[in-house]
């Protein structure tokens, strides 16, 4: 059965960093697109970044220049680094995956649990 695990979420203050990992198993194939979401406080769930095979990415305007994504295909992993994190940061972090080339979310889409991330001082 596939299995998205994340990890890396914590409490940490503005300003601070954080890397952000998915791990892949139970799969024998590399997914097309992998991607990071967050749902905020009272907010919409929101696409952060993704990253296709090939490496090709795409970031939320409200995070360019503070995350970068990254995948290593032969980990089955993707990650996310975050810098500079503000509280409007805060949120759980979710990772997808998807076997299509489609940049939108579909009901083929494989999810995470979810990791938590807080910014506060």
């Amino acid at each position: 059965q596939v299995q998205l695990v994340e990890s890396g979420g914590d409490l940490v203050q503005p300003g601070g960093s954080l890397r952000l990992s998915c791990a892949a198993s139970g799969i024998i194939f590399s997914f097309n697109i992998l991607g990071w979401y967050r749902q905020a406080p009272g907010k919409e769930r929101e696409l952060v970044a993704f990253i296709a095979y090939g490496g090709n990415t795409n970031y939320a305007d409200s995070v360019k220049g503070r995350f970068t994504i990254s995948r290593d295909n032969a980990k089955n992993t993707v990650y996310l680094q975050m810098n500079s994190l503000t509280p409007e940061d805060t949120g759980v972090y979710y990772c997808n995956a998807k076997k299509t080339w489609a940049t939108t979310l579909g009901p083929g889409d494989y999810w995470g649990q979810g990791t938590q991330v807080i910014v506060s001082s």
